[in-house]
């Protein structure tokens, strides 16, 4: 198994002086995270999707073994609530090509009013090219049913698992060859950092779960006071740590605090 650590975007001006030293221009961060981390997902995409040209400058600008994971745009998810998918889905696809092998898997984030519509779902899941990675984040509870899990196994798209609070939002179900973790807030101090006791159970999920030589994809999105940049660093250092191969990760963010653990 291979874990790529890595945050939910990049740019957050409260990085400075953590993630990216205080003289270093804004328009040199991604370079300067893609030194410390070898995954990012874009989350910008999902307010507003960039030209095919935007996507490949980012590959550009990142090394050769870094992975982009996209989260598809709003107009998808939310306006149209996968209906009609395959034109916004085309969209999606042909814009992100532009990251060329540097693109990693795509996230669906659902809204939590959707309910669940099993058929929706794969319709949607349809659109997709075969060799397209997709995680699915539901966030209404009809969503767990047998039938909802058929049909993630049947389009080999991945459940993400997603954490709030220190604890699962969903079932753990695997329901392909990979894997795709979010870490949305957790309940240390300071807000919202996770503390190693809860960074160490989702380490043992992991590992008991994607055993072989899979793919899991793990992103922290609580941004606020850089938590996702010290709390990624600090996760991959404790899978390090537990015998998992983890991507190439820097051991620790210039500047940043202690762990701050609990």
């Amino acid at each position: 198994m291979t874990l790529f650590v890595g945050t939910s975007g990049w740019q957050y001006k409260d990085w400075r002086d953590v993630l990216y030293p205080s003289g270093l221009p804004v328009r040199l961060w991604l370079e300067e995270y893609a030194a410390h981390f070898a995954t990012v997902e874009i989350n910008n995409a999902f307010y507003r999707l960039p030209a095919r040209e935007t996507f490949e400058a980012w590959r550009e600008r990142v090394p050769a073994d870094f992975v982009v994971a996209v989260k598809a745009s709003r107009f998808l998810t939310h306006v149209k609530r996968l209906r009609d998918p395959r034109e916004p889905v085309d969209r999606l696809m042909s814009r992100a090509a532009g990251l060329g092998d540097r693109l990693g898997p795509v996230l669906l984030q659902l809204p939590p009013t959707l309910r669940a519509d099993p058929a929706l779902l794969d319709d949607c899941l349809a659109c997709f090219p075969p060799s397209a990675r997709v995680a699915v984040e539901p966030r209404h509870d009809s969503w767990w049913t047998p039938r909802v899990r058929a049909v993630l196994v049947s389009r080999k798209a991945a459940l993400c698992w997603a954490d709030v609070l220190a604890r699962p939002t969903a079932p753990l179900w695997r329901t392909t060859d990979w894997g795709y973790v979010r870490f949305h807030q957790g309940r240390a101090q300071p807000w919202p950092r996770y503390g190693r006791r809860s960074l160490g159970t989702w380490v043992r999920r992991i590992a008991a779960a994607w055993s072989g030589g899979e793919d899991v994809y793990a992103y922290f999105n609580n941004d606020p006071n850089a938590a996702a940049v010290q709390d990624a660093a600090a996760f991959a250092r404790l899978a390090g740590a537990a015998g998992l191969t983890v991507a190439r990760t820097s051991g620790r963010p210039p500047g940043a605090a202690g762990d701050c653990f609990p």
